[in-house]
């Protein structure tokens, strides 16, 4: 016979019916370190975004004051003068149209980059490709902005008249001028390219989290790598779709820099995407604030303010979809 140590011994008792070896589920050193470092962090997330609400918030009381609920609905921006008339609803339409042009450009090239990358390239070339697109989200609005008025409005000009001429009885593509080279497509189709890499990678990665068992059945059924695609691939990640979307169009929303260089100073928008003229929130206080006064500086908060809240929620809805979709959970196949 040999002897058991008191672990073995434990066991054996356990086993065979006798009492159970008690377990505590007290962490030791290095869990409560990782868990204080993860509180301070999320709660000083946490702080310096309600500071920046409270700040917002207090800046624009004045100006809200001034104007009432009419500020949520007047087109003019018109804060100086002693008679000041300014509201966000033309702002808030132009910062949504070009998101949304932005969004209907990038969406499906994002989906087809993104199969490429996870079902199609080489993996060879895999690596390197995906290394380009995402240095593609290290370009500085700026250069986008530049690279958008000298190099690719002049060229768009064309296309812009091709779309009035051949489209022009729906009101988006109708022009009444022939000033193209400053419109609100432009400016969707700068901010599409720079929110292609966002959405790519969030699509990627969902899209390389398919079940491989499920593409091999998908195969040996006799489906086509396409169809195999159709049915498992993007079933499977449609929650990552629709999350990649709405992160692209809490960047979009929030595009300055970009916008301002493409579209001018026009405080005013159109349902007409291919004329000149048009301008976001973003872009507005961008454009505005160096030459503001202590009277229009509130207003130029409100303005803010309302961008902070239409971006936050966007932004935390995205979270919610893209935290429930990086693991499938939810979505039929």
């Amino acid at each position: 016979m040999f002897d058991l140590d008191d672990h073995a011994q434990d066991d054996v008792d356990a086993a065979s019916g006798g009492t159970p070896r008690e377990v505590t589920e007290t962490p030791g050193a290095a869990d409560r370190r990782y868990l204080r470092g993860t509180r301070v962090g999320g709660g000083t997330a946490l702080v310096i975004i309600s500071a920046i609400g409270l700040f917002l918030v207090v800046e624009s009381i004045p100006a809200l004051r001034s104007q009432g609920w009419s500020f949520f609905t007047e087109t003019r921006w018109e804060p100086g003068g002693n008679d000041p008339r300014f509201g966000v609803a033309s702002l808030v339409f132009g910062t949504l149209q070009i998101a949304f042009i932005g969004l209907l450009l990038a969406v499906p090239a994002s989906i087809g980059a993104a199969l490429f990358l996870t079902e199609i390239a080489p993996p060879r070339l895999r690596k390197p490709f995906v290394t380009l697109v995402d240095l593609l989200a290290s370009v500085p609005s700026l250069i986008f902005g530049l690279w958008g008025v000298f190099y690719m409005a002049p060229r768009m000009v064309g296309f812009s008249s091709f779309l009035s001429t051949h489209l022009g009885f729906i009101p988006f593509f109708r022009t009444e001028n022939s000033e193209l080279s400053r419109s609100p497509f432009i400016a969707g189709l700068i901010v599409a390219i720079m929110v292609l890499p966002i959405c790519t990678s969030v699509m990627r990665e969902v899209f390389a989290q398919t079940p491989p068992s499920e593409k091999e059945a998908a195969l040996a059924l006799g489906g086509t790598r396409f169809g195999m695609i159709r049915t498992v691939v993007l079933p499977f990640g449609r929650g990552g779709i629709i999350g990649g979307s709405m992160l692209g169009l809490g960047r979009a929303l929030g595009e300055t820099i970009a916008v301002a260089i493409v579209l001018g100073s026009v405080s005013q928008s159109s349902i007409r995407i291919l004329e000149n003229g048009g301008s976001t929130i973003a872009s507005m206080i961008a454009l505005t604030f160096g030459e503001s006064s202590k009277t229009t500086i509130p207003a130029l908060m409100a303005a803010g303010l309302v961008l902070f809240v239409i971006t936050l929620v966007v932004n935390l809805l995205a979270a919610r979809v893209v935290s429930s979709s990086r693991s499938g959970q939810g979505v039929e196949i």
